[in-house]
């Protein structure tokens, strides 16, 4: 890894958590990508010090001191994770086709870059892998005999993906109403307690446009492409975000600090595109959370409501 050099493109999407940027802007810097897209959101009104905090966050990247084009989309006013991101993913590729992505507390392993900059490479023109991910999501457990495995699923803990995947990224899910309504996500799925579950999260999204959600939109997106995510085998990624100062989250039920470790190169690529079910499985189970309980709560929500309709109609 000494002598390797990254060629991609990293974006670095950041806030108000100068603590966490750093740790995360000093593996960037080892890795020395040639180019630096900075992705920045403005300070909320009503947190007196925020304004502080993410200036202070912002001077980390005026210390790049490698030969590095730095290229800033920072907002001087709050829009929100939602549309901060997305829309600084959205600048990001009208500029280049594809970028490896970073945020503020997804402190890589040296081996991701490469991990992530010679599959950008492999499957830039293979329409069926959307993204690639270098958090493994699995505890700790290995899938395969392989460097990765393909998914479903797309986390976005450390990621790299192509221009040619995020133009079917849509924000506001507008054709939502249409996946419903014929119901596709039964074909998708065919577990109607996964449908109950995907068909929930779309929904409440769909309803609540200025959701501070933008990931689920990007799952949605992948979903509806039938696309494959490249997922890691072994964890390349630790989220150091989790505490009172995260915006999504105050705890981490993904077994905390779970270590990264180092991508072997040469990579040894699986000679088959079938995605890992039993892996998926193990996410939706322990990531997303999918549990027939919640099927049968919601089955008898959705009773009742039917019930009372009918006793009104009456």
């Amino acid at each position: 890894m000494n002598t390797y050099q990254l060629k991609t493109p990293v974006a670095f999407i950041i806030f108000k958590r100068p603590h966490t940027t750093q740790k995360v802007f000093q593996a960037i810097r080892q890795a020395k990508p040639p180019k630096l897209f900075v992705i920045a959101d403005g300070p909320r009104a009503e947190y007196a010090d925020e304004g502080e905090k993410c200036a202070a966050t912002r001077a980390i990247i005026d210390t790049v001191d490698w030969d590095c084009e730095v290229i800033k989309n920072y907002s001087d006013i709050n829009l929100g994770c939602a549309k901060r991101v997305s829309s600084g993913i959205d600048w990001v590729f009208s500029n280049v086709e594809e970028a490896i992505i970073l945020e503020d507390d997804c402190v890589p392993h040296p081996t991701f870059f490469r991990f992530c900059e010679e599959l950008l490479e492999k499957y830039r023109y293979d329409t069926r892998v959307a993204s690639i991910s270098g958090d493994n999501g699995l505890s700790g457990l290995n899938r395969t005999s392989y460097s990765y495995y393909f998914s479903r699923y797309n986390s976005c803990w450390g990621w790299a993906t192509w221009k040619r995947a995020w133009k079917h990224y849509d924000l506001y899910m507008k054709i939502w109403p249409e996946i419903k309504s014929i119901g596709l996500l039964k074909q998708v799925f065919l577990d109607p307690i996964k449908v109950n579950y995907w068909t929930n999260i779309f929904q409440n999204i769909y309803d609540n446009p200025s959701t501070i959600t933008w990931d689920y939109q990007w799952t949605f997106a992948c979903l509806l492409q039938n696309c494959l995510g490249i997922v890691s085998n072994v964890n390349l990624i630790s989220n150091i975000g989790f505490g009172i100062d995260s915006t999504n989250f105050t705890s981490n039920t993904r077994n905390p600090y779970l270590p990264t470790d180092s991508m072997e190169f040469p990579l040894n690529h699986p000679p088959m595109m079938i995605r890992d079910d039993d892996a998926d499985n193990f996410i939706e189970k322990n990531v997303y959370e999918i549990t027939l309980l919640d099927f049968l709560k919601e089955e008898f929500k959705e009773n009742m409501n039917k019930f009372h309709h009918i006793l009104h109609k009456k």
